[in-house]
């Protein structure tokens, strides 16, 4: 059993567990949370090798077309890998498609640097999403982490301290998005394409991981999500065993 398959911790201890085992409980089931919705390792390197193979290719031969060939080569090569494992391919899946608009946007253009203007354009309406959500009082991350904890939408109207974690990693997320953007759009006007491919390349990692620790932070100090799956199956039963006492009065044993 994952940690995401147990039981949201109850801070009424009807177990008799200390209030920092509830805490503990808490903090593991949002990171095993965290680390399934962002693709976790595999998912970084899924979203860092294309690109770094294209500018590697790149600055050694000024190929436009096989450092492009090579990058989507990868990326379908990353897919084939995750269906013959069985595994969830979605980030994969967005990696070939971001990777496949890159090739078809340099080789048009003929500009290098045009091979990262998609993803570039995806980052800033992805920041922008972040910080409208946020504002709109429907955090983007909560829409996407709610069904992961088994909370679906319950924060919105049923757990105020959660729904403002969430406010608040949305808010983090946008706004480190908009960071990254500030450096790449000018670098992509007067940066070379190999100079600009690096810094790029180089920050894919580092903005991810702080909003992902960030988004850590948040939610480990809220409160624990509220699990509608469960109570839905509660709700099932007990609906059964009225049922199943009400037939029971009604035909009584002789």
């Amino acid at each position: 059993m994952t940690s995401l398959d147990k039981p949201t911790a109850d801070r009424s201890n009807p177990n008799g567990s200390t209030p920092d085992q509830d805490a503990q409980a808490d903090k593991a089931v949002t990171e095993a949370a965290l680390f399934e919705a962002f693709g976790g390792l595999r998912g970084m390197i899924e979203t860092v090798m294309p690109g770094l193979l294209f500018v590697t290719i790149f600055t050694i031969n000024k190929n436009l077309h096989v450092s492009a060939i090579a990058a989507l080569a990868v990326s379908l090569v990353l897919v084939a890998v995750r269906l013959i494992r069985r595994d969830t391919v979605k980030h994969a899946f967005s990696g070939v498609f971001g990777v496949a608009f890159g090739v078809v946007f340099a080789m048009m253009t003929g500009n290098a640097k045009d091979f990262y203007l998609p993803g570039m354009l995806y980052t800033l309406g992805l920041a922008l999403a972040y910080i409208i959500t946020a504002l709109a009082g429907v955090p983007l991350i909560g829409l996407i982490l709610g069904p992961v904890f088994k909370e679906n939408l319950s924060w919105r109207t049923r757990n105020p301290g959660r729904k403002k974690a969430y406010t608040k990693a949305s808010w983090a997320w946008g706004l480190i998005l908009l960071g990254k953007c500030a450096i790449l759009f000018p670098m992509y006007w007067w940066a070379d394409t190999t100079k600009f491919g690096w810094v790029l390349v180089a920050l894919k990692i580092p903005p991810f991981l702080l909003a992902v620790y960030l988004t850590w932070v948040f939610l480990a100090k809220a409160p624990a999500p509220i699990d509608v799956f469960a109570e839905m199956e509660a709700e099932e039963r007990a609906e059964k065993e009225r049922k199943a006492a009400a037939a029971a009065q009604s035909h009584p044993e002789a």
